[in-house]
């Protein structure tokens, strides 16, 4: 399916984090443009809607809030597909890098505060 605001293709996506599997529907950014767009200007996504951002290559990620209204968790998925880090709640408009602890495959933006409320961690596997 497409998203009718962004036109991304949506995907299932899940989060592994022990016995509990997390579902979601995020929209693909595969392209640069669509990666650099992001998720700016978007003034509400759903609890369980998200945007991943494949890197491939794999590469150190480094993210910034610029022009994005809403607050996000930033997901690192390693390579292996485990989190290897999360930058919560990270704040609309800031222009502060949000890094990677090491090379990721996908960057996996969630509503600010959803990883914590659904107890998502890293060590946790993603799978698309």
């Amino acid at each position: 399916s497409v998203h009718p605001v962004s036109g991304l293709e949506v995907i299932p996506l899940t989060v592994t984090s022990g016995k509990t599997r997390h579902a979601f529907r995020v929209e693909l950014a595969a392209s640069p443009r669509d990666q650099q767009q992001g998720l700016m200007f978007r003034t509400v996504m759903g609890a369980d809607e998200g945007m991943l951002f494949p890197m491939n290559p794999p590469r150190q990620a480094s993210f910034w809030m610029r022009n994005t209204v809403i607050s996000l968790d930033l997901i690192f998925v390693g390579i292996d597909g485990r989190i290897i880090n999360i930058a919560a709640k990270a704040i609309p408009y800031d222009e502060s890098k949000l890094l990677s602890h090491g090379p990721v495959k996908a960057v996996l933006e969630l509503n600010g505060g959803r990883a914590a409320e659904l107890g998502i961690k890293p060590g946790d596997q993603v799978e698309w």
